[in-house]
């Protein structure tokens, strides 16, 4: 019989989780003011129900440069964790080799209301793949074909949000979503099957217009292709439950191989598991 969402991976990983402790303080005049979601919170409506062993605790940007809340997650973690920090362009090799310490592993770029410019991009990524990190990178995969050159020819491995969070959804022959492919057959680039409540515009339950993209991916390149729950999903009132969008990888990746290879494989690969 075909594997249903009670089928359980061992050593799966959720590649994308934001912690929030309230005992952290945020940045000054922040978009969204997180409620409190500790490490607790996320294994009972995450880890737990959906039999999920590890997880990347990427640091939300409203801490700012201040790794701390993500630090203290990775601690409570341990060796099921790995986390994605946000540092400064000017960030010394000190505080990289602290931060890796910590269960570090690569550094966030958000285009989309970030904090860090595209000029730092390839200087950072030099410095990253001395150090064997990533980056982790989030923008409107409508914009990828202006950035496909420099994404390709990054040194360090390079790891996309969201289905590529193209804003406008588009078909897979439209030329941004090409581009994507093209970046991802380039070797050195993972992306997350994830998140598609932020961009669709078709809505629960299928999210059809995102999940045709997500599908494309998964057939394409399981090899690349990572899972997250984005939990607590950030800005989302009500928030999303973990078990329909778990239930989602399971019409995206068809096959039980290609499920493990993404739950499990390709994470424990690129995260050093």
């Amino acid at each position: 019989m075909e594997p249903t969402r009670n089928t359980r991976y061992p050593g799966a990983c959720d590649c994308h989780v934001h912690i929030y402790e309230d005992r952290f303080p945020l940045i000054p005049n922040v978009a969204w003011v997180p409620p409190h979601s500790p490490v607790s919170a996320y294994r009972a409506e995450v880890q737990e129900p959906l039999g999920i062993d590890r997880a990347i605790v990427v640091q939300p940007t409203g801490y700012g440069f201040d790794n701390s809340c993500t630090l203290d997650a990775l601690a409570q973690f341990g060796d099921a964790a790995r986390g994605i920090a946000l540092v400064a362009p000017e960030v010394s090799d000190g505080e990289i080799a602290r931060l890796h310490a910590g269960g570090m592993r690569g550094v966030r770029y958000m285009m989309i209301g970030g904090v860090l410019s595209w000029a730092s991009l390839e200087p950072m990524a030099a410095r990253l793949a001395n150090a064997e990190w990533m980056v982790n990178l989030q923008l409107d995969g409508r914009t990828i074909p202006a950035h496909e050159e420099v994404l390709k020819r990054l040194p360090c491995r390079l790891v996309l949000d969201h289905n590529g969070k193209f804003l406008e959804p588009v078909a897979p022959e439209h030329p941004s979503f090409q581009s994507l492919l093209r970046v991802l057959d380039s070797g050195r680039v993972w992306i997350k099957l994830s998140a598609p409540y932020e961009t669709s515009k078709v809505g629960a339950p299928g999210y059809d217009d995102v999940s045709l993209l997500a599908r494309t991916l998964a057939e394409k390149f399981p090899e690349r292709c990572l899972w997250a729950s984005n939990w607590p999903h950030p800005g989302r009132d009500p928030r999303p439950d973990a078990v329909p969008l778990y239930d989602l990888l399971f019409s995206w990746a068809t096959s039980d191989d290609t499920r493990r290879r993404i739950l499990v494989d390709n994470p424990g690969a690129l995260y050093g598991f």
